[in-house]
């Protein structure tokens, strides 16, 4: 009889240890769904340079504004939270969404083959051509090619520093677009590369600059959103992409565009 017992006693507790694993399993699955996580607390936490105008920068009150962060604001108003910027150098962004600090980087980010090895992309939000930028008198560089040789500046790990290294040019790599102009404008380098649309808002502020655009790329850049390539975010990635359509489709992104570009860069 106690055998008895002490058997339906065990398998008893078996019964509620597999219940108790098989709730365990599901409320683990759903805290690893990021969508779902971010929802819970509320928070969009978003990794961007800050000093990349007119994508993400500081105005003259010191406010961190821009074509990203507004896209940031209206992507995290289309999940229901609140967003939360974190400021950085750009290759720390990108390790810092690697970790699971940031739910995403959004700063212009180009997709290549080598990022999309890497990362999942969004919808792209906005498509730009890259411009070869030297100092006004120089008249040694006119196209791409003619980097072989020469000295570039940009930010550390960049497409814009890749594209110029793959011509044969040796890179210096800085944290602004101001300090790449600033170099360039001093002869401490020859060229710089960078959008073509940050090119021209950088004149409208400063239009004396002696620089000038030499060439630009045949095809537009796809501007995107790069996020881990987990399960866990497939349904964060879904509903991004799903922002980004309703925001093509209502004029807002366009507007966001034009506010800080001048043009449309929303459609290739």
């Amino acid at each position: 009889m106690k055998k008895k017992l002490v058997s339906i006693a065990m398998a008893g507790l078996m019964a509620f240890s597999l219940a108790a694993c098989g709730n365990g399993g599901e409320q683990n699955a759903e805290a690893g769904d990021l969508l779902q996580q971010i929802q819970d607390k509320g928070t969009l936490t978003v990794a961007m340079e800050g000093t990349w105008a007119p994508w993400t920068y500081h105005d003259e009150n010191d406010n961190l504004v821009g074509f990203d962060v507004e896209v940031a604001r209206k992507i995290a108003e289309k999940l229901g939270v609140e967003v939360t910027f974190v400021e950085g150098e750009w290759d720390g962004l990108f390790a810092g969404l690697d970790s699971g600090r940031y739910d995403m980087v959004i700063n212009g980010v180009e997709i290549t083959d080598e990022r999309a090895e890497k990362y999942d992309f969004s919808e792209p939000y906005g498509y730009i051509r890259t411009a070869l930028i030297v100092a006004s008198d120089n008249e040694d560089i006119k196209t791409f090619e003619d980097l072989s040789g020469k000295t570039t500046t940009n930010s550390m790990a960049s497409t814009y520093m890749t594209l110029a290294e793959s011509y044969g040019a040796t890179v210096t790599p800085v944290d602004s677009l101001d300090q790449t102009l600033d170099l360039v404008v001093a002869g401490r380098v020859d060229a710089t590369l960078n959008a073509e649309v940050s090119f021209y808002d950088y004149m409208n502020v400063h239009p004396d600059a002696p620089v000038k655009v030499v060439a630009l790329t045949d095809d537009a850049s796809h501007v995107s959103i790069p996020i881990r390539k987990e399960e866990a975010t497939a349904a964060f990635k879904a509903a991004v992409d799903q922002a980004i359509r309703e925001l093509k489709e209502s004029g807002e992104l366009a507007e966001i565009s034009v506010k800080y570009f001048g043009s449309d860069i929303t459609r290739e």
